[in-house]
């Protein structure tokens, strides 16, 4: 494993070097935050009101944290690097080096993205402080656990990312199947919390990986507890060992077509 380490603290080193790029990059980020906080305030007529749960200033750090994840992981890149090397073949080029190349890409993006989650989550912290004067009951402690569920959120986004890409064995394009897992995510986790559903579609939901790469962590940051940690913590594992089960399943089935046809 020491060689995926090197390739991620390598990947990490590069992005310390580029810190005002990723502040700059943040933009986006805070005017997604920016805009959500005004809705946020025009729907809640009493800040201390409760929607399925959720006061104001609740919703405002739920979605600041699911953003802080979905905008770290470049996945729309990913998407469309791992299919370039499929495309192009030179993935082929990868079948008799000594690494897999599925951890291959996920340690060289994870070190891409936990500098880039780090410095929106600090930033994301900054701004909704000081728009909203109020801070969810969490200590310090508890904020390095949350931190710890966002970058297993963030490998299992990479690997679903990476899965997505493969496809390209199989199409002309993964780009549509892109498209529709993003909105899924961005609109049913993202957004809004899973207690904002139908009960029948929040049995559904959790199964999903809105659960473990949206939801969970940041419903921790609003309202933590610790059997709360422990059954979102042992869903991610689950999820992460589903994931890349996936990416390797098609990568090796892949592989063998590669073989066959003379590839």
């Amino acid at each position: 494993m020491r060689k995926y380490f090197n390739i991620l603290k390598a990947e990490l080193m590069t992005n310390i070097q580029y810190t005002l790029n990723i502040i700059l990059g943040s933009i986006g980020f805070l005017l997604f935050v920016f805009t959500f906080y005004f809705i946020w305030q025009y729907i809640y007529s009493d800040p201390q009101q409760l929607i399925n749960g959720y006061s104001m200033s609740q919703m405002i750090w739920y979605l600041t944290i699911t953003e802080v994840i979905f905008t770290s992981i470049k996945s729309r890149a990913i998407v469309k690097e791992v299919s370039k090397d499929v495309k192009t073949g030179s993935i082929a080029y990868n079948i008799n080096k000594p690494y897999s190349y599925v951890l291959y890409v996920l340690f060289k993006e994870l070190g891409k993205s936990i500098f880039t989650m780090l410095l929106y989550f600090i930033i994301g912290l900054a701004v909704v402080f000081a728009l909203i004067q109020s801070f969810p009951a969490i200590t310090f402690g508890e904020i390095l656990l949350v931190i710890f569920s966002c970058i297993l959120a963030q490998i299992i986004g990479i690997l679903l990312a990476t899965f997505i890409g493969l496809f390209s064995f199989y199409i002309e394009d993964s780009g549509p199947f892109y498209w529709m897992y993003s909105k899924f995510i961005i609109l049913l986790g993202v957004i809004f919390p899973i207690e904002f559903f139908p009960e029948a579609m929040q049995k559904v939901l959790v199964f999903t990986p809105i659960y473990v790469t949206s939801y969970g962590p940041a419903k921790l940051f609003v309202d933590f507890s610790m059997d709360n940690f422990i059954s979102i913590i042992i869903a991610q594992l689950i999820y992460v060992l589903f994931s890349y089960g996936l990416c390797m399943t098609v990568f090796s089935s892949s592989v063998k077509r590669l073989n066959i046809n003379g590839g």
